[in-house]
């Protein structure tokens, strides 16, 4: 892919817009000079006026989308997934599994690496590695996870599915309070440490939290759901995660999962460190009606999507209308993009590649107009 784009408000590494060229050379972004030595013979040129030019979105947590869920284990229903994705604007995505067997586990991962491994299609998500939500979680704070299936943290377990990955999991998710947890951290670290820990689905006191992070577990898991609320007494996670400056933060942004006054108090807590993710599930993309997540039925209706005990069971939007809702909620455009590319890029080691429009990296570009209205996917 070859381009020269012009007149368009580009999206900067400081989250300003400034309007500028962008050159495209071979799928990556160049500089002006590269682009006039190459001189390319066969290009599009497309005049962006009136619109802005954005990165390609980062969904670093989504279990699924368009009746399809990546625990599935199903090669091409994960294929239908990432067309879904790439459609919506994310142009790197992190498929997510639920708190399962090991067996079941690995076949997931196992399967997954097959897709990831095939040359890529333009019109599918790039597949960047696995997030591993559970199983070494709190009953407590289960959420839609099914208790029989959780685990005490276990390196050799998490070891058995990094195999079967084929070293693609960069994110799994732990709750400090469990027996073990603290020595399951110590020990990624030495057997994968380009791993990140994320800390979630826990009732965790502050203390707790806070010797996990100091050992090296620097992300939380969907912030506000499956965890203590912060309390004046008893700051618990959230508040151990604030102090902490390094940790990062996944924040759903659908309208269900979290208030919009409680999105513009995450963006003050935790000042370039929150990470918009959709948390999205099979019914993304689908209408109402009954599902299933993980070894449970959900029912959706609307936006939102609950197993019978009305717990909510995930998201039924995808990242970049969270993004949007994030905008319409208060926060400034530049932070709510920057927290669908920047922000996951770095959190699990791929800003070299991809997160900002930069000579050197992929051009994953979207074209938006003045409404926020997708356009086009490049």
């Amino acid at each position: 892919m070859n381009l020269h784009i012009t007149n368009g408000l580009v999206f900067q590494e400081d989250k300003s817009f400034q309007k500028e060229d962008v050159y495209v050379l071979d799928h990556r972004v160049v500089t002006k000079d590269a682009w006039m030595a190459a001189d390319p013979s066969e290009f599009s040129e497309i005049d962006a006026s009136d619109q802005y030019v954005l990165p390609g979105l980062i969904d670093v947590h989504s279990h699924g989308a368009m009746g399809c869920d990546f625990s599935d284990a199903d090669p091409e229903g994960l294929r239908k997934i990432l067309a879904y994705e790439h459609a919506c604007g994310v142009t790197t995505y992190c498929p997510t599994s639920m708190t399962l067997p090991l067996e079941q586990l690995k076949e997931i991962f196992s399967q997954g690496s097959r897709v990831a491994s095939e040359e890529h299609d333009d019109n599918l998500s790039h597949i960047a590695g696995y997030n591993m939500e559970g199983p070494f979680i709190d009953p407590v704070k289960k959420g839609a996870h099914k208790k029989s299936y959780i685990h005490r943290p276990d390196i050799s377990f998490f070891r058995q599915c990094q195999e079967a990955a084929a070293g693609g999991i960069r994110l799994v998710t732990l709750a400090p309070n469990a027996e073990g947890a603290l020595d399951f951290i110590r020990d990624l670290a030495q057997y994968d440490p380009a791993v990140e820990v994320s800390l979630g689905h826990t009732s965790t006191d502050y203390d707790t939290a806070l010797a996990a992070m100091e050992s090296g577990a620097l992300h939380l898991t969907h912030l506000y759901n499956a965890m203590p609320p912060l309390d004046h007494r008893h700051p618990g996670l959230i508040g151990a995660a604030a102090d902490t400056k390094g940790c990062m933060a996944e924040l759903i942004t659908d309208g269900i999962h979290v208030h919009d006054s409680m999105i513009r108090t995450a963006f003050r807590l935790f000042p370039d460190r929150i990470i918009l993710i959709s948390d999205s599930i099979r019914a993304a993309g689908l209408s109402d009606g009954t599902y299933e997540l993980g070894g449970q039925e959900f029912q959706v209706h609307g936006k939102l999507a609950t197993l019978s005990d009305g717990t909510i069971a995930g998201s039924v939007t995808n990242l970049y209308d969270g993004m949007c809702h994030a905008i319409e909620a208060g926060i400034p455009m530049g932070e709510a993009v920057a927290a669908a590319t920047i922000h996951p890029a770095k959190s699990i080691g791929i800003y070299e590649e991809v997160g900002s429009i930069t000579p050197g990296k992929r051009a994953d570009l979207l074209l938006v107009d003045k409404k926020m209205r997708l356009d086009r996917v490049l």
